[in-house]
């Protein structure tokens, strides 16, 4: 991505929900070089919208890391769990549209209600389309739940929201060899997803979307399996009024079966690679190919 950008602004954005590994370091020094070839400034994101799971000694954790690997940053940092007031602003400008409607299901009722179905479609993260059981409620009866204290999540209306847009949605790509090409969003392979949780007052996708332009982000720069997402993010940016950012999707390193480095598969992080002996420059040296990078982590 070499497009020129008088302002360009780039993030890194990981989550302290856990320590970073060589995955993580991948797409940090990826921002990195795409911010110095196009003369722009990098920001760091913690994004910890789910204040239960992400900890202080992780996001600690993180820019003990980003400092060890010499990544230069910006001084300030947006933290998601600082600004849920912004994320919910958005939301009420979908509500006051008519765009988002609550849901009082659970994953068991809507697993219970999809079974009565032999297909089900499912959305690109592989959970199912939401069938669209509170879709319908009638008002005096989700008001009486509402005033109950019956938790509810908030789902955007996916046929109204495409509605309103009415032309053609998509996104200038520069990653996977798509160089400055237009990707056509697929926003509908989403469904009515929940755009606020009943535990926590937002979601990802809105909360990516606020960030990205109070930030004046001009080129995101991340891991392929987000790619997707992007056409949900390319809708909310849309509704919102917010602008149109560049995106580069990288590809994702992997271990030797093929499995992407993950926290949850517990990929070895860079602090117990720092541990035994690993330098900054080793790692740069290692990840300065593009993915798939399997042999390069084989000799880590």
């Amino acid at each position: 991505m070499t497009h020129a950008c008088p302002q360009s602004a780039f993030r890194f954005a990981p989550s302290p929900n856990g320590y970073l590994h060589l995955g993580h370091a991948f797409s940090a020094l990826e921002n990195e070089r795409l911010a110095r070839l196009n003369g722009g400034r990098l920001f760091l994101r913690i994004e910890n919208i789910d204040v239960d799971r992400c900890r202080p000694e992780y996001e600690r954790a993180i820019l003990e890391d980003l400092t060890w690997l010499g990544i230069a940053l910006e001084p300030e940092v947006r933290r998601q769990s600082e600004h849920f007031d912004d994320y919910a602003q958005a939301l009420d400008r979908l509500a006051r549209m008519g765009l988002i409607y609550p849901c009082f299901c659970s994953r068991t009722d809507i697993m219970q209600k999809i079974r009565e179905r032999a297909f089900w479609a499912r959305d690109p993260d592989g959970s199912p389309l939401y069938p669209g059981t509170c879709k319908h409620l009638p008002k005096d009866k989700i008001q009486e739940r509402l005033e109950a204290g019956e938790p509810a999540s908030y789902r955007l209306d996916m046929g109204k929201a495409l509605n309103l847009i009415g032309y053609r949605l998509g996104w200038t790509e520069f990653g996977s060899g798509m160089v400055g090409r237009f990707v056509q969003a697929s926003p509908q392979k989403w469904g009515d997803t929940i755009l606020a949780r009943k535990d926590i007052a937002t979601s990802y996708h809105i909360a990516v979307v606020v960030d990205d332009a109070l930030q004046r982000i001009t080129d995101i720069v991340r891991g392929e399996d987000l790619f997707q997402a992007t056409s949900l993010h390319r809708l909310l940016q849309s509704l919102l009024g917010l602008p149109e950012p560049a995106y580069h999707h990288h590809g994702l390193l992997r271990d030797a079966s093929g499995q992407k480095l993950s926290k949850s598969l517990r990929a070895k992080s860079l602090r117990a690679l720092r541990e035994e002996g690993l330098s900054p420059k080793a790692v740069r040296a290692k990840l300065a190919p593009l993915p798939p990078l399997i042999a390069a982590l084989q000799t880590v």
